[in-house]
């Protein structure tokens, strides 16, 4: 006899899945056929498959609560300087998203089903209305370099899909293959390859310390028409 499920139960089947089929191959039929009970049984929880993926972005984000509030292992470094709060939460929140699989396309364009997020937001904004930004400044702060770790994700995860694993890179990034294809009449265009999916790391950290740089140069300073 299949077990009891209920909405815990059929989300963290489906982040597991998630790591096996992709965004593309789960389905609330594969996740039923997971836990042993008809299709149907799963409407009892979620309506379709949107409100699923809101419940397991919403997962997704309660896991990485501590981290993106500068506690537990994952967060050293946080607090000393606002620059260092914001590369300590996206670094967090880059990490939280690449242990699923398409992670970032998931947790893009969904929606909260509950309150988690505002404990990490609260802490964000504090720690920037404390370092003299005004409230507004300070959420346009966190939501550029929100988006831009989220973005970066996403291409990460396009380039190399299986967590965890860099062996796992797209056959269509091959880098010698765009610059031979490329190289004598875009030269410089074949070279940019490298620069933007060869090395996600240093992408993601310069990316950003551009970002907090702009905002540093610009800070106060309104940007009407």
């Amino acid at each position: 006899m299949a077990a009891r499920i209920d909405r815990d139960l059929v989300v963290g089947t489906a982040l597991r899945l998630l790591n096996e089929v992709g965004l593309e191959g789960l389905t609330l039929r594969r996740i039923a056929k997971e836990l042993d009970v008809q299709a149907p049984a799963l409407y009892w929880h979620f309506k379709n498959k949107q409100e699923l993926l809101d419940e397991m972005a919403t997962e997704m984000f309660r896991r990485m609560t501590g981290p993106l509030t500068g506690r537990g292992p994952e967060a050293a470094g946080y607090g000393v300087t606002w620059q260092e709060t914001v590369l300590g939460a996206c670094s967090a929140l880059r990490r939280g998203l690449l242990r699923y699989r398409d992670g970032g396309k998931v947790f893009s364009g969904t929606r909260m089903t509950d309150e988690s997020y505002a404990e990490p937001l609260e802490f964000l904004l504090g720690t920037f209305v404390d370092a003299g930004f005004t409230l507004r400044d300070g959420v346009r702060v966190w939501w550029t370099a929100y988006n831009f770790t989220v973005g970066l994700v996403i291409e990460e995860q396009s380039v190399f899909p299986v967590p965890g694993d860099p062996e796992s890179r797209d056959p269509a990034y091959d880098f010698d293959e765009r610059e031979r294809r490329l190289g004598s009449a875009y030269p410089l265009a074949a070279l940019a390859g490298r620069e933007m999916f060869a090395d996600f790391d240093r992408g993601f950290e310069s990316g950003l310390r551009l970002i907090l740089a702009g905002i540093e140069a610009t800070r106060g300073r309104e940007t009407g028409s």
